[in-house]
């Protein structure tokens, strides 16, 4: 499997909705992308942030946070293991 958003090979796959179930998105439309790629957009992101500015893979790809952390992962092999943490933006929103 390749992860649409990091494009890294060989990893396994989780289901990504685009707008998140919590924000209508259930039937709506999904990635697959790999855990670390899933977790870093969620420890970045609030659900309803993904759901009105990030509700596609370009928009995430463009955005600033995590093309950071994209431009990271692409050079990690596709067994390693990555520790997730939430950003502080996101804790100062809640």
């Amino acid at each position: 499997m390749e992860c649409e958003l990091c494009g890294r090979k060989g990893v396994s796959s989780t289901v990504h909705h685009l707008t998140p179930k919590e924000e209508g998105g259930t039937f709506g439309p999904t990635a697959n992308l790999c855990p670390a790629c899933h977790k870093q957009i969620h420890a970045l992101y609030t659900n309803q942030e993904l759901a009105i500015r990030l509700n596609t893979i370009k928009k995430l790809k463009e955005d600033d946070q995590i093309r950071r952390f994209l431009k990271w992962i692409k050079k990690q092999p596709s067994t390693k293991r990555v520790k997730v943490s939430k950003s502080n933006e996101k804790n100062r929103k809640k």
